[in-house]
């Protein structure tokens, strides 16, 4: 496929796992696939919500290697790079792209929180490390690197393959600063479920989502309705999904979303298994994701798959 332009809903793919603890490579195949059928762009794996931080980097390759066959084409597979150090986030990039990936979405290291001339020397590495489409992860909460817009506009003056910034400060006017610093140097992504609607009205233009996962026809509409702008159908739609949204934004993010894609009709399948030390949800935990499921379930919105 010709360069990915990183607009469109782009799931950040969860990782599957069998009962022994491998990796269920059929079901994330067949996932990427029922996604992308709903109309998102692309897959990005294994980002924080597809538990990247405990996957070796030969269980990587085989999840890149699996998009890339499962996608064929028709939707982009996007390899998220993240580690502890340079020299292993470089041989992540590298491998990616052998696999199959058309682009990447580049991670601070995980543990190292560092001073800019750090960060920016392991960024540049990376970005440098392919030929390949990149966009820049800003995820302070999660990472403890806060990367500001002007800092974003060094990294794209160094680097022509730069083309996007996935902005999860949780500040929509984030994006608004990054516009006002690169104009239209950089497309802006929404980084958490639960701003979309407000970051698509301050200017982004994509969304790498999670409860894509178990939502995929209702993510996309959103979507879709947002860059329309104000409507009561966007209102009503985002009235609903709301408090599903917001189970991105916990710290247990990734268990309550597997437990989300097993019980909303994908019962048995690359449901609600994580690797050690994240557990499932069990007790009150689990009622409580029941409860909201079922409520919402209930009062499920009903629309045609595409907007005429």
């Amino acid at each position: 496929m010709t360069r990915f332009d990183w607009t469109g809903v782009i799931p950040a793919i969860t990782t599957p796992f069998l009962p022994d603890d491998q990796l269920d490579l059929e079901f994330l195949g067949e996932h990427a696939r029922w996604m992308v059928a709903a109309g998102c762009t692309g897959i990005v794996a294994p980002g924080s919500l597809g538990e990247g931080a405990t996957l070796s980097f030969e269980e990587k390759r085989a999840l890149w290697s699996t998009l890339a066959e499962a996608l064929r084409g028709n939707a982009a597979p996007l390899a998220a790079i993240a580690a502890t150090s340079t020299r292993e986030a470089v041989r992540e990039a590298q491998a990616a792209a052998a696999a199959g990936c058309v682009g990447l979405m580049v991670l601070p290291p995980y543990i190292y929180k560092g001073e800019w001339r750090e960060m920016r020397a392991h960024f540049s590495a990376v970005i440098a490390a392919t030929p390949l489409t990149c966009m820049l992860y800003n995820n302070p909460i999660a990472y403890g690197t806060d990367v500001l817009p002007g800092q974003m506009s060094e990294l794209a003056a160094l680097h022509p393959n730069l083309h996007a910034v996935k902005e999860s400060s949780g500040d929509v006017r984030r994006i608004t600063a990054i516009r006002e610093q690169l104009g239209s140097r950089l497309t802006l992504l929404v980084g958490m479920d639960d701003c979309l609607v407000e970051g698509v009205q301050a200017g982004a233009r994509g969304w790498i989502a999670g409860l894509v996962n178990a939502f995929p026809a209702e993510s996309v509409r959103l979507f879709e309705l947002a860059q329309r702008g104000p409507s009561t159908e966007l209102d009503a739609l985002y009235h609903w999904f709301l408090p599903l949204l917001r189970m991105d934004t916990t710290y247990d993010f990734v268990q309550r979303i597997k437990l989300a894609q097993e019980l909303v009709g994908r019962v048995g399948r690359g449901g609600a298994r994580v690797r050690a030390p994240r557990m499932q949800l069990d007790g009150q935990a689990r009622q409580r994701d029941q409860e909201l499921l079922s409520a919402a379930l209930a009062k499920r919105p009903v629309f045609r798959s595409t907007l005429s």
